[in-house]
């Protein structure tokens, strides 16, 4: 019955005049375009990676032409079995290319293979012997066959009308070969997403998988490789084109130059680029969740692909955004991942989305390829997010737990957006969750285990390096200097009391000292530096931004610190540590980093607790004497530290 519906609507498509039909095709193509936003988001996500430098009005119009020439093709395929061979002639031409491509055949036959890409009037191509001169080679094209016996049988029949023999995907690769032996012609579509079964490529900069057939084919029989495609010149007017596809020969050169040769025309004429399928999801191969933050295919051409692209690394094309914490200490301890997924995933354009005033030092560590700053609280902070849109992300991987950041990664479009689920939070706006496992005691494993089986989850491979950064002091170095941090921005049960500060000042009167901090904390530290030379006991609080904190951090010989932001930036910098914790669990957010080859982050720093104070923290740090963290600094003096 289905066949017969097909038939009825392919007969009246036959015997429609023209004009309606384009009327039809421009219709049809408005309506996907503006009215399924899913594939509008598609095409428009695809032009935009491909051409980034192109505005949004161009994306836009190619995107919508391409929708209208989808249908254009549909309706011509559903056609082609009534159109009288009169009809055919009108529509389709050849181009002095591919009557070159038979005339050279003719002259001197070899294998070749006749590789096709979704482009546009693509059913045009079996009617070639119509147009290209006689007499037409033996030409068989692999096509997958339909499900439907009858629906199949029917199709095959139309499409062999003019001399071309279809070989179906599942039975016919013994006639495809003894095609090539004969040195007779072979199709194939190369451009389709292959699945697993594919080989890594790249195209537009993109990793794809891209199938082998045509170039395991060119290579064992010496075949000639040309791509095929139809240029419209009007509606059901379309002139068939074919071009050698340059490569060594080799199975990998094939396949990486097809990939080329279609970037190429694509590039070069707005015509054939509106042509080709944008709503087609070429690269989603690799952006399975459980395996997003790794490559994984039966096989890789990408290390071959670079010196042929004449590359130096992996084009970054997959726009991976990440929301980071608010606070400076849960920044510190989330860069290990962004490294980690860095080297898992070289092809991904990291975008982190921070506070404004991490910015400045997150630049130095180049972690990333962009920085986005949150915008101000007020009306226009969730709209700047609907804006992003426009940067068409792939993934948002949140650090946070809160509503506000899944509104954050929602607004922006992004197709799948990565966070922690705990009990009692189901976070409905994410596409995909990590759940908490019942048995993870939080409170018994540190902050970056957490990340790091959140990450795994979903794909993560290789080791989380937690080795320093090596960043050089930019200003004078303070070598002599011993850096405080006396207060805690957000928690001010986590600050060791004033007077122990002074004491500790006190009992090292040959040492020189700066006191570093917020705006906030500059109270606590005049209290503190009050009545000591200025010369000995420098108060920075307040007068460095945090780049600037950072580099004189990395210049200090010892910092001695509450559990704060800037106790977890030092251990990042490699500067040796004392980290006072008393409250606060350091199981949990103690310091991670150690430079490569020390086993663990206390090889540089040392975690002082409250006589009696649990590992997991809870006791008040004014029972740490000042004496004791006056011995561990003249233990940590007299002991060499290396640094990175």
């Amino acid at each position: 019955m289905l066949l017969l519906v097909f038939k009825i609507i392919g007969w009246l498509v036959a015997h429609t005049p023209e004009p309606l039909l384009r009327a039809i095709a421009v219709g049809l193509g408005d309506f996907i375009f503006f009215c399924v936003p899913k594939r509008r988001h598609l095409i428009l996500s695809n032009l935009h990676h491909a051409f980034p430098d192109k505005s949004a009005a161009w994306h836009r119009t190619i995107g919508r032409e391409s929708c209208r020439r989808l249908i254009e093709t549909g309706l011509l395929s559903l056609a082609t079995p009534f159109l009288r061979e009169a009809r055919y002639r009108q529509i389709i031409s050849a181009a002095p290319e591919l009557i070159e491509v038979y005339v050279s055949y003719q002259r001197n036959p070899e294998p070749t293979l006749i590789c096709s890409p979704h482009i546009a009037y693509w059913e045009a191509q079996t009617a070639m012997s119509l147009v290209v001169p006689q007499p037409f080679p033996e030409f068989g094209t692999i096509f997958r066959p339909l499900n439907n016996p009858a629906a199949n049988a029917f199709v095959q029949a139309s499409r062999e009308r003019y001399g071309m023999k279809l070989l179906s995907r599942k039975d016919g690769f013994a006639e495809t070969l003894k095609i090539l032996r004969r040195r007779g012609f072979v199709g194939v579509l190369f451009d389709q997403n292959a699945g697993d079964k594919g080989a890594l490529t790249t195209l537009f900069g993109r990793v794809c998988s891209t199938t082998e057939l045509p170039g395991l084919m060119a290579e064992k029989f010496d075949a000639r490789v040309y791509g095929i495609f139809a240029r419209r010149r009007a509606f059901w007017r379309v002139e068939i084109s074919a071009h050698r596809v340059e490569s060594d020969g080799t199975s990998a050169g094939v396949t990486i130059g097809l990939n080329r040769w279609l970037e190429t025309l694509l590039r070069s004429d707005d015509n054939v680029c509106a042509s080709w399928l944008w709503v087609h999801d070429r690269w989603r191969n690799q952006d399975v969740p459980a395996r997003r933050f790794r490559f994984e295919a039966k096989r890789s051409l990408l290390e071959q692909e670079r010196p042929i692209r004449a590359l130096t690394a992996h084009p970054r094309r997959t726009r991976v955004w990440i929301r980071l914490p608010n606070w400076l200490g849960d920044v510190a301890m989330a860069l290990p991942l962004l490294r980690a997924l860095r080297a898992s995933r070289p092809d991904a354009e990291i975008t982190l989305v921070t506070r404004p005033q991490f910015i400045p030092f997150l630049e130095q560590l180049q972690v990333a390829d962009h920085l986005h700053p949150l915008p101000a609280n007020g009306l226009g902070y969730f709209a700047h997010f609907r804006k992003v849109r426009a940067e068409f992300p792939d993934v948002w991987l949140l650090f946070t737990n809160s509503l506000r950041g899944d509104l954050e990664a929602w607004l922006a479009g992004c197709p799948q957006r990565f966070g922690i689920r705990r009990p009692g939070k189901p976070r409905p706006l994410l596409t995909h969750r990590y759940r908490l496992p019942a048995d993870f005691d939080e409170r018994r494993h540190h902050q970056c285990e957490l990340w790091e089986n959140f990450f795994r989850q979903f794909g993560l491979s290789g080791p989380v390096a937690r080795t320093p950064f090596a960043l050089q002091p930019a200003g004078a170095p303070t070598q002599q200097a011993i850096g405080l941090i006396a207060g805690s921005e957000n928690a001010p049960e986590k600050r060791w009391p004033v007077a122990h500060w002074r004491s500790l000042i006190e009992s090292l009167p040959e040492e020189k000292f700066i006191l570093f901090g917020t705006a906030g904390d500059f109270a606590i530290t005049s209290t503190i530096a009050n009545g000591f030379d200025p010369a000995r006991v420098e108060n920075a609080a307040g007068k460095t931004n945090l780049a600037v904190f950072a580099d004189r951090l990395r210049g200090c010989r010892l910092l001695v610190s509450n559990d704060t932001g800037g106790m977890h930036l030092a251990n990042a910098l490699s500067v040796p540590l004392i980290a006072l914790f008393g409250p606060t669990n350091p199981m949990r957010t103690g310091p991670i980093f150690a430079p490569s080859g020390l086993p663990r982050a206390t090889a540089t720093a040392r975690i002082l607790q409250p006589p009696g104070c649990p590992p997991t923290g809870g006791a008040s740090l004014a029972n740490l004497a000042p004496s004791v963290v006056t011995a561990a600094v003249r233990e940590f003096l007299a002991t060499p530290v290396r640094r990175v």
